[in-house]
C-alpha cells in the first residue's frame, strides 16, 4: 500500500507539472538554469545553448524585432523575413493605391531589384544578453522613496552603457524585470533596410477579418516576407541601391512534416506586455469597470467606420488599417473579461493571496501588503476610469483630436524653447500629416466624433467633462457641435493645415492657439492633466512600489516555485503542445484546419469570406504539391498552448528539432486574459502552418525562386 501511495503521489507531481507546463514567457539567457529538462521531457530534441548562445549561431540569431511592434523571422541565407501580414500592413497599404492594390491584389518582387523600400522600418536582432542586476540597483537602499530609487537606478544605466564600445548600428536596452527587482542588458544591432518582397491579397492573408479576429477554427494565411539588406562587410547600413542581401548567423529550415497532436511547439518573439502578479482588486477592476467602458466606446466607432467602409471602396482601402488597429482590441478585451469570469481567475488569486498571508503572518511588512494595495486600488478607480474614457474618446478615436493633441506638441515647442526648436520640429509635424490625410476623411471623423463626445459627457464624472461640452443636450446638440467645429477648423483640411504651417511661425502658432478643434483639444486634455492624471499618477507611484514589494515578496515566500517574468518587448521563449480544447460544454475544437475549411466559408463578394479564384482552382484541382498532410488535405491554421501576447506576431513557431512549422499570429477568444491569468485549459495561440505559406508562395503566386532559396527538410522522417 505504501508503494501504491508513492506511486500516486508521483503521478500526481507529474500531472501537475505538466499542467503547468507552457505556462510563462522566458528568458532564453536562462533556459539551460530553468527550463531545458521540462522542454525536452515535453519532445524537445535541441539543448539550451542551441537555442541562445553568444559564441555559436543559435535560434536567436534567426528571430528580429520587426519595426519595434512585431517579431519576425530569417528563413533563407539572403536575408529573407517571414512575418505576419498585419505586421506588414501599413506598409503594404503605403505601397497600394487604386490603381495597384496591392492590398487586394497581392505583390510578388520577381527579383531583388523589384522589392519595395519601406523607410522607416528596421530589424532589429540581439546578440547578447546579460544579468546586470548587480550594477544597477548598486546604491538602492531600503526604504528610498521610489523618487530617488529611480533616480540612482538611470545613473547606474547610463554609466553602464558608457562602458560599453558599441558602433552606431548597435545599442543596448536595459529593462527592469520582476517589477523593478532584476535588471538585464540587452545588447542590439540594429538594419534599416527592410524591404517588401511578397505579400498574399488581403482575401488569404486577412481571411476572415474581425469576424474571425481572435476566434477558432481559423483559416487565415497571416503572412507576408520582406527581406533584409546590409551594406559593405554585412554590416547594417542606410538604404542604397549597392546594397545586399544580409547573410545571416543563422536561419530557420522549415518542415514539410507538419504538425499532430501534443508535439512540441516553441514560440520566440518579442511580446509586448503582461501582468500575471496582478492582485485580485486589480484583476476584478478591470473586469467590472475598465474593460466594459473602452468596449462600449470601441463598438461606437467602429460601427459607424464599418457602415462606410461597406459603402465605398475607396474609404475601405484608407479605413482598412485603421478599423483593424481598434477592432483589435476591442474584441481582445471582450475575450479577456470573458475568459476572466469563466476560469474564475479573482477568485483563484484571491486563494493565492490567502496563502501567501498565511506564510507571511509573522512578517508584517509583508502581510500589509495586500491590504494596502487594495485600497490604493479602490482610491484610483474613479480616475483610472476617466484617464481610459477620455484616452479611447479623444487621443485614440476622434483623430481631429489626436491630431490636434500632436500639434500642440509644436506649440509646446515654440513657447518653450523657442524658434529653432520649433524649425527642428516642423519638418516631423508636415510628414506626419502628409501620411494623415491620405487616409483621412473628415466627414467620417464628424460623425465619431458627435457619437463618441456624447458617450463621454453622459458617462463621465462631470467634475471632468470640459465645458465646452457641458451645456450641449442630446444628439442633434453635440451634432451641431461637430459640424460648427470641422467646417470652421484649419486642421480638419488638409490644404489649409500645411498652408497654415507655410506661414510666419509667430502668425502659425497664433492661428493654430485659435482654432476650434485646437482650443477644445487643449482645454480637455488641460482639464484632464489637472483633475485626472496628476492624482492618478501619484496613486499609479504608489501602486507600483507595492506592486515591486509584493514581487519581491511573492519569490521570497514561494522559493521553490518558478516565477516568470512579465512580458516588456524583450525577447522570450514560450514552449507548449499542439493542441485542441473545450471552448464550452459539449464543444471540442481540434488544433489544426485545412483548406476546405476556406471554402465552407466562402462568401462571393464579401470583402471578409471572398475566395480569389486562383485558389478556388487549385483546390478543385488538388493541385497541393508537396504541402498536403498525410490526409490529403492543405492545413491552413492550428493551436499550441504556448504562452503568447502582442508582439508575438510574427514569431516562428518551431518543432523540437528548431525547424520553422508556423507563424504565430493570433490567441483564441475565450484565452485572451492570457496576459493576466494564463490557463492551459484554454489559453491557445494560432498558428499559420508553414506548409499553407509555402503552398501561397509556390502554387497560387507561383514565386517559385523564393521557396528556392529557403531549406525544406523532414525532421519526423529523419528521425525514425
Amino acid at each position: 500500500m505504501k508503494i501504491i501511495r508513492i506511486s500516486i503521489t508521483i503521478v500526481l507531481i507529474s500531472i501537475a507539472n505538466l499542467l503547468l507546463a507552457g505556462n510563462g514567457m522566458w528568458l532564453p539567457l536562462l533556459l539551460k538554469a530553468l527550463n531545458e529538462g521540462e522542454m525536452q521531457s515535453m519532445g524537445m530534441k535541441l539543448s539550451a545553448e542551441d537555442i541562445y548562445s553568444v559564441n555559436e549561431g543559435s535560434l536567436k540569431d534567426a528571430i528580429v524585432h520587426f519595426g519595434g511592434f512585431c517579431t519576425a523571422e530569417v528563413i533563407s541565407d539572403q536575408g529573407l523575413l517571414l512575418t505576419n501580414h498585419h505586421c506588414g500592413y501599413s506598409q503594404i497599404q503605403s505601397h497600394s493605391t487604386l490603381e495597384n492594390n496591392l492590398l487586394k491584389e497581392g505583390f510578388w518582387a520577381k527579383s531583388h531589384t523589384e522589392e519595395l523600400t519601406n523607410p522607416g522600418l528596421f530589424a532589429r536582432f540581439i546578440t547578447r544578453i546579460d544579468d546586470v542586476t548587480k550594477k544597477i540597483l548598486t546604491g538602492v537602499e531600503k526604504g528610498m522613496a521610489e523618487k530617488e530609487r529611480q533616480s540612482v537606478i538611470d545613473k547606474n544605466i547610463a554609466a553602464y552603457k558608457e562602458t560599453l564600445r558599441l558602433k552606431e548600428y548597435h545599442d543596448v536596452i536595459v529593462r527592469p524585470f520582476y517589477h523593478g527587482n532584476q535588471y538585464y542588458a540587452f545588447q542590439t544591432v540594429t538594419f534599416n533596410d527592410v524591404r517588401l518582397v511578397g505579400t498574399p491579397p488581403e482575401s488569404i492573408g486577412k481571411f476572415g477579418a474581425d469576424t474571425d479576429n481572435w476566434v477558432w477554427p481559423r483559416h487565415t494565411g497571416d503572412f507576408s516576407l520582406f527581406r533584409i539588406y546590409a551594406g559593405p562587410n554585412n554590416e547594417p547600413a542606410e538604404y542604397s541601391e549597392n546594397n545586399k542581401p544580409y547573410k545571416p548567423k543563422h536561419f530557420l529550415p522549415i518542415s514539410l512534416d507538419g504538425v499532430e497532436e501534443d508535439d512540441f511547439t516553441m514560440v520566440f518573439g518579442f511580446p509586448g506586455r503582461t501582468n500575471q502578479y496582478l492582485p485580485a482588486s486589480a484583476v476584478e477592476q478591470i473586469v467590472e469597470t475598465l474593460n466594459p467602458a473602452k468596449i462600449e466606446i470601441r463598438e461606437a466607432a467602429l460601427a459607424i467606420l464599418d457602415e462606410k467602409m461597406r459603402a465605398d471602396e475607396e474609404v475601405r482601402i484608407q479605413y482598412a488599417s485603421k478599423f483593424a488597429r481598434i477592432a483589435n482590441y476591442w474584441k481582445k478585451w471582450i475575450g479577456e473579461s470573458q475568459g476572466l469570469v469563466k476560469t474564475n481567475a479573482i477568485d483563484k488569486k484571491r486563494k493565492f493571496e490567502q496563502e501567501f498571508s498565511m506564510k507571511n503572518e509573522k512578517i508584517p511588512s509583508n502581510v500589509s501588503l495586500l491590504p494596502q494595495m487594495d485600497k490604493l486600488y479602490k482610491d484610483i478607480e474613479p480616475y483610472a476610469f476617466t484617464r481610459d474614457y477620455y484616452s479611447e474618446v479623444a487621443s485614440r478615436n476622434i483623430e481631429l483630436l489626436s491630431v490636434s493633441s500632436i500639434l500642440g506638441r509644436l506649440v509646446t515647442r515654440y513657447e518653450d524653447n523657442g524658434l529653432d526648436a520649433y524649425k527642428a520640429f516642423l519638418p516631423r509635424i508636415q510628414g506626419y500629416l502628409d501620411g494623415f490625410y491620405k487616409n483621412y476623411r473628415p466627414e467620417i471623423d464628424k460623425e465619431v466624433f458627435a457619437t463618441l463626445t456624447e458617450m463621454y459627457a453622459k458617462n463621465v464624472n462631470q467634475m471632468y467633462v470640459p465645458d465646452e461640452l457641458k451645456s450641449i443636450n442630446g444628439r442633434k446638440g453635440f451634432t451641431l457641435l461637430a459640424n460648427k467645429i470641422y467646417s470652421e477648423s484649419s486642421i480638419s483640411d488638409k490644404d489649409k493645415m500645411m498652408a497654415l504651417l507655410d506661414m510666419e511661425p509667430a502668425k502659425a502658432i497664433e492661428k493654430l492657439k485659435m482654432d476650434p478643434a485646437y482650443m477644445l483639444s487643449s482645454s480637455w486634455g488641460s482639464l484632464i492633466d489637472e483633475k485626472v492624471n496628476k492624482p492618478y499618477n501619484q496613486y499609479r507611484s504608489e501602486l507600483d512600489e507595492y506592486q515591486r514589494k509584493y514581487m519581491q515578496a511573492i519569490i521570497e515566500t514561494f522559493p521553490n516555485k518558478r516565477f516568470y517574468p512579465d512580458a516588456n518587448s524583450t525577447m522570450r521563449v514560450s514552449y507548449g503542445q499542439v493542441n485542441g480544447y473545450v471552448p464550452k460544454d459539449a464543444v471540442y475544437y481540434t488544433p489544426v484546419t485545412y483548406l476546405d475549411g476556406v471554402i465552407e466559408k466562402y462568401v462571393p463578394g464579401d470583402y471578409e469570406f471572398d475566395v480569389h479564384p486562383k485558389l478556388i482552382e487549385l483546390y478543385q484541382s488538388k493541385d497541393y504539391g508537396q504541402y498536403a498532410d498525410t490526409n490529403g488535405k492543405v492545413p491552413v491554421c492550428f493551436l499550441g498552448s504556448n504562452h503568447t501576447t502582442g508582439g508575438n506576431s510574427g514569431s516562428p513557431a518551431i518543432d523540437a528539432y528548431g525547424n520553422l512549422i508556423g507563424l504565430n499570429f493570433d490567441r483564441v477568444w475565450e484565452g485572451t486574459m492570457s496576459d493576466i491569468n494564463y490557463d492551459k485549459s484554454i489559453c491557445r495561440n494560432i498558428m499559420v502552418d508553414a506548409r499553407f505559406v509555402l503552398f501561397i508562395i509556390d502554387k497560387f503566386a507561383g514565386a517559385t525562386h523564393l521557396i528556392d532559396e529557403m531549406e525544406l527538410v523532414h525532421p519526423k522522417n529523419a528521425s525514425k
